[in-house]
Formats: C-alpha cells, structure tokens, sequence
C-alpha cells in the first residue's frame, strides 16, 4: 500500500524568529510512524521511519541483516498500517539464535543502535567487484535529478533520500526520516519487484 504524501506530513505549531522578531506560525513536518515487524509470528524490531512503504521497509530490513535471503522465502507479507505492524512469514521457519531473536527500538536517528551483528563480522565479507564505470558529469546529472526527486524534502528538510542508479538513470528512489530506513526500503523494493 501506497500512502499520500498527506498522510506522512503533519502541520505543528512553531515559533519562528527572524531577526528578533517573533512570528507564531504552523509549519509541514515528517511524522516520525512506529513500525513493528513480526517474522514468523516473533516480534523482532519496532522501526521510528516514514509512514510509507512499509512493506519495502521490513523486506529491506530482513534482507540487510541476513534474516532472508531472496523473494522465494516469503510466504506471506501482511501490512496493517492502522496499528503500525507489519508480519512477514516465510517458508520456512528460519531458526534463529536466541540472542537474535529480542525486542529492539531502532530509532530515526543517525545509527540504528543495537545491531544484530558486531564490526569483526565485516572481516568475512566478500568484496564485491563491478566493471561498472560512471563519468564525473553522470555522476553531477544523477545528483541534480536526485534533488529533484524529493518533494518530501523540498516540503519539510525533515528526510534522508536513497536512490539506486545507474550511469544515466535513477532506477530505485526512497525517502524516510531515517537514512538507515531510506537504505532498506530500496533493497525491499528491489527484492520484492526482482
């Protein structure tokens, strides 16, 4: 399910001083949505993101932290956005170690908090080789149509923006007020739609 911009703003009263002078107004922010994200009926984490997405959200999340692996795993994704849950079940039930397995509150600010694994967990990992090339003015063009893609920024300079490009095109665009969210929700909508 696909939420109007609408319904991820909220206007709030503020006070607004330029040079000394004060001036009551309302202004359009970012709503900040707790998420909780149940895999096979366990209640994993409770996410602080965007009111959008969701589903792209905890496919993304799941699929960052190594809890799935690709599209065919999925069985089932339910959304209730009303009381802010999303449950994923899979085929199979993943056995999960107990110290995975723990209510955690991933917050919108800069870092994620707790995490599931530790730094020397990156000494293991594989490096990953591209022959992909991209210019310096690919790159200038895919940056100016990236700012152009963010009204919720432009609105309210309350979210992060994540995009998957290649040299010429934005393929993939996000935005969440978690830049960590905005990174999931792209890898999510890239399983998910293959």
């Amino acid at each position: 399910m696909r939420l109007a911009m609408e319904t991820e703003t909220e206007k709030i009263p503020i006070v607004r001083l330029i040079d000394g002078a004060r001036n009551d107004i309302e202004d359009l922010v970012a709503k900040e949505f707790p998420l909780t994200l149940i895999l096979n009926n366990q209640e994993l984490v409770t996410f602080l993101c965007s009111p959008k997405d969701l589903d792209y959200l905890s496919i993304g999340f799941l699929y960052s932290e190594g809890l799935l692996d690709n599209k065919d795993e999925i069985k089932k994704i339910t959304v209730d956005a009303q009381r802010g849950v999303v449950r994923v079940e899979t085929n199979e039930d993943r056995a999960m170690a107990d110290d995975l397995v723990f209510k955690r509150l991933i917050t919108s600010g800069c870092g994620r908090g707790a995490s599931f694994y530790s730094a020397a967990d990156m000494q293991n990992q594989v490096k990953i080789n591209s022959e992909m090339e991209i210019s310096a003015n690919e790159v200038i063009s895919l940056v100016r149509d990236f700012q152009h893609h963010s009204q919720m920024y432009r609105t309210t300079g309350g979210v992060h923006s994540a995009a998957l490009c290649d040299p010429q095109n934005i393929l993939v665009f996000s935005e969440d007020i978690g830049r960590h969210n905005a990174l999931d929700k792209i890898f999510g909508e890239c399983l998910l739609k293959d």
